[in-house]
């Protein structure tokens, strides 16, 4: 393998002791990045930041935005992009498809075991508990069938690699995951900054994520509806995704809806349009649970719709995803998806997960509160890296405030050892560094799996920090699969 510079801008760069998706373990670019770095040959430093400033403008002015909740400098911000694309050749692709896929299948059969027969409960396979207290398990839906028996349509894996190389599952969101528009503005402004160097390289598509989205939406629509109207129902401009939520309905040709657009009678949902009201079979919804119809669940919640749920269980309108699919990412669900996967399919797991301990297991909890300057500790319903301590990171103050709410709340923690992530070079502060990333693919389940190539990889921009999330200060990163494997 040569050791030739990449391209100037990297002449000085340096590894630093991590596993890097450009320079492998040896120090010698990857073959997969060959291509790239002939590409990036005679592109100077003056020549990078203009390209570079031309996306930052491009992604200010179409909007390419995301909020944060209480931020005192301003809620809407231009998501964090850098130029240097994250790579993965084709047979490494190949096996996290076949992981994601055997993933997601097992979760959707476990979570309709769940609120049906409760077979992996009743024979002790999970104890019943962990399920049944469960914050996102919801006992109305016991014996409910959800159409065609999917319950989780679109999923957020993140994956992140160890200092070895190795894949790991960090994290199913089964919920209302965010991000793909990032993925689809990200190679949007890739195409207009590099002309060429796409088909040069073999990089494959990702730009008909949209209407697979919406080919699974009209799929799951109750019977009988040959033509069925599908909206994206959002919390509104001030939630953190909405410019995800208005883009993705853009894309789909479909409309996007608050709550005080749409009204049931007779157990059936209506749009209210300029031409009077006009019925809704499919709904997109990123609104969770707890909000989605306050005559049944939270009371105070003005973002849904008062008898949605009296629709859906008469089967006159479908929910993407269904009501219920929160505990399947409860994290202390992924600690036994490994069983989950073993149970259904009677396969091992493709894709590993995080070594983890249960807080609330006797012997775990010892283990946790004797080495919570080691360990990483997450609340088990959290996301966006909020409710978490990084142990080695962490103030004795920290510690000791995370230790009373994990011997306070025991079944509400799990604990991780800190994952040396892979890192890749990122322009930050003039210059490129290595930056640790992360990577969540986008999982369609319908008639079929869809996994669109490639996924959002974040990266986390601060120096030394682990945590890529958008909120924590994160970034994100084009991902090119390639046809073949350079």
């Amino acid at each position: 393998m040569d050791k030739a510079k990449p391209f100037p801008l990297l002449a000085d760069y340096a590894t630093a002791g991590f596993f890097d998706e450009m320079f492998g373990r040896d120090g010698n670019v990857c073959p997969h990045y060959h291509k790239l770095r002939d590409a990036f040959t005679y592109l100077d430093h003056d020549e990078f930041q203009t390209r570079r400033r031309s996306v930052d403008l491009a992604f200010l002015r179409q909007g390419v935005t995301f909020n944060v909740y209480g931020d005192s400098r301003g809620a809407e911000r231009v998501f964090p992009f850098d130029l240097v694309p994250r790579i993965i050749p084709a047979s490494e692709w190949e096996v996290l498809e076949r992981g994601l896929t055997q993933r997601i299948t097992a979760l959707n059969l476990f979570l309709h075991d769940i609120y049906h027969e409760q077979r992996i409960l009743k024979d002790g396979t999970i104890p019943g508990h962990y399920v049944l207290s469960g914050k996102h398990f919801r006992r109305e839906f016991v014996n409910f069938s959800v159409p065609k028996n999917i319950y989780i349509h679109v999923c957020g894996t993140d994956l992140i690699r160890d200092d070895k190389g190795n894949y790991l599952v960090l994290e199913d969101n089964g919920r209302c995951p965010s991000g793909v528009s990032y993925v689809l503005e990200n190679r949007r402004a890739m195409k207009r900054t590099f002309r060429g160097m796409f088909e040069n390289i073999g990089v494959r598509p990702v730009d008909h994520y949209p209407q697979e989205l919406l080919k699974m939406l009209q799929f799951i629509a109750p019977a009988g509806i040959p033509d069925p109207t599908v909206v994206l129902l959002t919390p509104g401009a001030y939630n953190s995704a909405y410019f995800e939520h208005t883009y993705l309905a853009r894309q789909m040709g479909i409309e996007i809806v608050e709550g005080r657009d749409l009204q049931v009678t007779d157990d059936r949902v209506y749009m209210r349009t300029t031409k009077g009201l006009k019925p809704v079979h499919v709904i997109y919804r990123r609104i969770d649970d707890d909000f989605l119809d306050p005559t049944v669940f939270r009371r105070d919640s003005m973002l849904g719709v008062p008898g949605l749920v009296r629709a859906y269980r008469a089967g006159n309108v479908s929910l993407a995803n269904s009501i219920g699919t929160g505990i399947a990412d409860d994290k202390v669900m992924y600690y036994f998806v490994p069983r989950i996967i073993k149970y259904y399919l009677d396969q091992e797991p493709i894709l590993p997960n995080v070594p983890t301990y249960l807080a609330n297991e006797e012997a775990d909890l010892a283990y946790i509160l004797d080495h919570l300057d080691q360990l990483v500790v997450k609340a088990a319903n959290e996301s966006g890296g909020y409710g978490m301590l990084m142990g080695p990171q962490a103030s004795k103050a920290e510690i000791e405030e995370f230790r009373q709410k994990i011997i306070a709340t025991p079944r509400n923690y799990i604990a991780q050892p800190l994952i040396r992530l892979s890192q890749h070079p990122t322009f930050v502060d003039d210059r490129f560094e290595g930056r640790h990333i992360d990577l969540r693919p986008f999982i369609l389940s319908g008639e079929k799996t869809v996994i669109v190539p490639g996924g959002l990889t974040r990266v986390a921009l601060r120096k030394g920090s682990f945590v890529v999330n958008s909120s924590q200060g994160g970034g994100s990163k084009d991902t090119w699969v390639l046809y073949g494997d350079s």
